[in-house]
């Protein structure tokens, strides 16, 4: 008996779907998760509300997969200042300074997406807000480690509020954030991440 041929059903995808992505991500960023509809997306995607949902599921999926997209190609400075420089210090010097940079590139929405997407969310999005404050505190979590490594090493004063010091940076970065989605130049926030520098607990630092 000869097996009869099986013909893909469907019409085949007619966007690129990283293209579309991005743009949904710009969406997001530029205006938020709450105050980004469908009709935004798919205006924005250049693809019906039917590929939207078969390529990337609900509004929601949509949005974490932004989200995972922003962390990896936009929002992974912080680790990696913390991770490559050899104190605490100089990490958070290191990322204030990026920050200011990447919260102004041009022709990208301004500030940090995980920061500003989910402000003034309705009580149905919670679990959106509650997932972008857990990115946020995962932050300062990795902060606070690299402030406790200084002070067991004696980089850090041994009576330092390790926590509230990450508390601190972590302020900064969303007051950055904010300037920037107002108008602030890059200039000005790397001026900010100086001053706030000079707020690092300096006894007993190494040169």
């Amino acid at each position: 008996m000869v097996a009869k041929e099986t013909k893909q059903r469907g019409r085949p995808r007619s966007f690129d779907r990283d293209t579309a992505l991005e743009k949904a991500l710009r969406s997001f960023w530029e205006h938020g998760y709450e105050s980004t509809s469908i009709s935004d997306l798919t205006r924005e995607m250049g693809i019906s509300a039917p590929s939207l949902y078969a390529a990337f599921g609900d509004k929601r999926a949509l949005f974490d997969e932004a989200i995972a997209v922003y962390g990896q190609l936009y929002g992974g400075f912080i680790s990696r200042a913390l991770a490559e420089e050899p104190t605490a210090r100089r990490g958070v010097e290191r990322a204030l300074r990026e920050a200011a940079a990447e919260y102004t590139v041009p022709d990208r929405p301004r500030g940090c997406m995980v920061i500003s997407a989910a402000l003034n969310t309705a009580p149905a999005s919670a679990e959106v807000a509650a997932s972008l404050r857990e990115k946020r505190q995962t932050n300062v979590r990795e902060i606070e480690r690299a402030i406790r490594a200084d002070i067991a090493i004696g980089e850090v004063p041994s009576g330092t509020d390790a926590n509230a010091l990450a508390e601190y940076v972590s302020a900064i970065l969303a007051g950055m954030s904010q300037s920037a989605r107002d108008g602030t130049d890059r200039a000005t926030l790397e001026a900010v991440a100086g001053l706030a520098m000079n707020a690092w607990p300096r006894e007993g630092e190494r040169g």
